[in-house]
């Protein structure tokens, strides 16, 4: 059976009648069908989410659009287990970690759902002015129509960080999952449909990014765009928003440092620069692919890393004690190899850069090391987006700074140091919207996440997440019956 696209309250057929095969990439076999929508769908969904604004959903209060959330929220927890698993199947990772990605986007609608009750307070502040005869408030409007599209690493958790405060802020949507990993988005319309959510408020059109989502970027009736995704792409997005001057948001790519001084601890190093590089197979924007260390520690670290990689069980995410399944596919999978021997050329190999040879099927790549890498190296500069970490040495804080910030990207950064005072000061010097202290990658939905350069436009999460789908109004009123004067009297 076809997946349906769910536009309206309703689950429909695409107009044109096109099929996405979605693949395991454990094992390169079809073991689900969708239905592939294109321009004509994405414009019966936009006309369904315009309809919904236009009705009294965008009146609603911020009170009423929280029970929505959280029982959406609620939905999503009693279907853990299958939505877990879903994602698994389709994306690679390993169920530990589509369990935990599944948990995060039910506490993002929850967490929305308190930030749209507390808008309602926030609705009509004032606004102190310097003439007590004018009285200014702002009022937040809905920014309309919300056109969404997320990548395939995080498929339900990067919607949920777009659709909750969508909703929350009272937009309607058009989300646009992944051709990849397309599964759990329906999930969601269904869950939504379950719980009552009006119909048009949540439309889901699956679909191929150059027919779908080229479509919904450049549809002149969507008034909020945001998108997760490559550079190239992100830049197609923009170019095409700018086209009705769009509000839009952009996560891009990284190629995010992490420092690591030679008075870390090595045990709590290897922990977090393997968490940084190797969760979710790398496909990772803010994965910590660069690490820059201290040359007097440079080759323990090294040798201390390669020895715990060979240790990471690789193989089908639904197996017990895996770390590292499959990418995402075929062509994810080519790329990554092709990094590789380009690395093989421009460093040296430590550890990795194989498929496993127990696995013969399935888009498997060995936790890959590089050390010496040159600055020049394109393994050093360009983004992989797989289990691959670049290494360099640096002997002054000076140094590691600049090294650190010599990059077209800026999403994220780390630095490992015993000293907390240095640590702050390196913290402070790094160009990334998202940096991290003897870490890497945690992340809480409370705080603001983004990039600077080419990274992005914007911020997500927290209450940032929740006014990128807001437009405020200055609302001034003459407050006295005292006349202005200012004409009339010359």
């Amino acid at each position: 059976m076809v997946r349906q696209l769910f536009i309206n309250g309703h689950w429909c057929d695409p107009i044109d009648g096109g099929v996405l095969n979605v693949i395991n990439p454990a094992t390169e076999q079809v073991f689900e069908t969708c239905s592939a929508g294109g321009a004509k769908d994405i414009d019966a969904a936009v006309a369904a989410a315009k309809s919904a604004v236009q009705r009294p959903w965008r009146r609603t209060t911020g009170k009423a659009r929280a029970e929505f959330l959280r029982a959406i929220a609620s939905g999503i927890e009693e279907k853990k287990q299958f939505l877990a698993e879903l994602e698994v199947k389709d994306n690679g990772k390993p169920l530990p970690e589509a369990l935990w990605d599944i948990a995060d986007a039910a506490y993002c609608f929850n967490l929305y759902a308190d930030y749209a009750e507390q808008l309602d307070g926030r609705q009509g502040e004032i606004i102190v002015v310097p003439d007590a005869r004018f009285q200014s408030r702002v009022r937040y409007m809905p920014a309309g129509v919300a056109g969404l599209i997320v990548p395939w690493n995080y498929p339900l958790l990067m919607a949920a960080w777009k659709v909750a405060p969508a909703i929350a802020a009272g937009c309607a949507v058009v989300l646009k999952p992944s051709e990849y990993t397309p599964l759990t988005a329906l999930e969601l319309a269904q869950i939504a449909a379950d719980v009552g959510l009006p119909p048009g408020v949540l439309n889901v059109v699956t679909g191929l990014g150059s027919e779908a989502g080229a479509r919904l970027a450049a549809h002149p009736d969507v008034g909020k765009l945001a998108f997760t995704g490559s550079v190239p792409t992100g830049i197609s997005v923009a170019s095409a928003a700018a086209r009705d001057v769009k509000s839009i948001s952009l996560e891009l790519g990284g190629k995010s440092p992490i420092v690591v001084f030679d008075d870390a601890d090595i045990d709590q190093v290897a922990e977090w620069v393997m968490f940084g590089i190797f969760w979710n197979q790398g496909q990772v924007c803010s994965a910590t692919s660069r690490m820059i260390v201290q040359e007097t520690i440079a080759s323990r670290i090294v040798d201390r890393l390669a020895e715990e990689a060979k240790k990471i069980t690789i193989g089908d995410g639904m197996a017990p004690g895996v770390l590292l399944g499959p990418l995402v596919s075929k062509m994810q999978y080519d790329k990554v190899f092709q990094y590789i021997e380009i690395g093989k050329r421009e460093a040296k190999l430590v550890c990795g850069g194989r498929r496993p040879p127990h696995l013969n099927t399935g888009y498997f790549v060995e936790p890959t090391i590089f050390a010496d890498v040159p600055e020049t190296a394109r393994i050093w500069r360009e983004e992989i987006f797989g289990p691959v970490l670049s290494v360099k040495t640096f002997r002054t804080e000076d140094e590691a700074i600049a090294l650190a910030n010599n990059s077209e990207f800026g999403l994220a950064a780390a630095v490992m140091s015993g000293d907390l005072e240095r640590a702050q000061r390196v913290a402070d010097a790094f160009e990334a919207g998202v940096v991290w202290i003897n870490c890497s990658q945690p992340n809480f939905l409370e705080t603001p996440w983004g990039g600077i350069k080419k990274s992005g436009v914007g911020r997500e999460l927290g209450t940032w997440g929740l006014n990128n789908f807001l437009e405020p109004k200055q609302i001034t009123t003459y407050a006295t019956r005292e006349p202005w004067g200012w004409y009339l009297k010359g």
